[in-house]
């Protein structure tokens, strides 16, 4: 199992995995798009994906990173708005794997450090909670969509 930062060579690895995380988030499966959104995050260089393979380069998982700053802390910060591991691959560490290569990332950038929002009934806070990160107790977060 490796970790490597993706680039546009390995978006028919990202593809399949990306539509499963939209899958797994009750939308409607769709390559072509999947296809076209990652892309285009690779070709603008506007997020950092991180994808997970196996010893014959097929995809386990992935995490994207998307940069923002804290003007309080006037720092560098990243969202962790994405990770997926594959139904056949969880439960080996793979995302693990990812959330500490994440880690190692930001800090490699001088960051503040790493956000991430979930569902509440995500099984994936079992990880999040084993890996040092903190729910957030002390502000309320509200989205406002178009």
């Amino acid at each position: 199992m490796e970790v490597i930062k993706a680039t546009l060579s390995n978006l028919e690895q990202l593809v399949p995995l990306f539509d499963g995380y939209r899958v797994f988030y009750k939308h409607k499966s769709d390559l072509d798009a999947a296809r076209n959104f990652l892309k285009e995050r690779l070709i603008k260089q506007d997020s950092v994906i991180f994808l997970c393979l196996d010893a014959s380069d097929k995809g386990l998982g992935f995490t994207q990173l998307y940069p923002s700053y804290s003007s309080v802390s006037m720092q560098r910060t990243y969202i962790l708005n994405d990770l997926y591991v594959a139904p056949e691959a969880r439960k080996k560490g793979v995302g693990e794997a990812l959330m500490e290569n994440a880690k190692k990332f930001a800090k490699q950038q001088g960051s503040k450090g790493l956000t991430l929002e979930t569902d509440i009934d995500n099984p994936a806070q079992t990880l999040y909670k084993k890996l040092g990160w903190k729910k957030d107790t002390h502000v309320n977060h509200y989205t406002w969509e178009a």
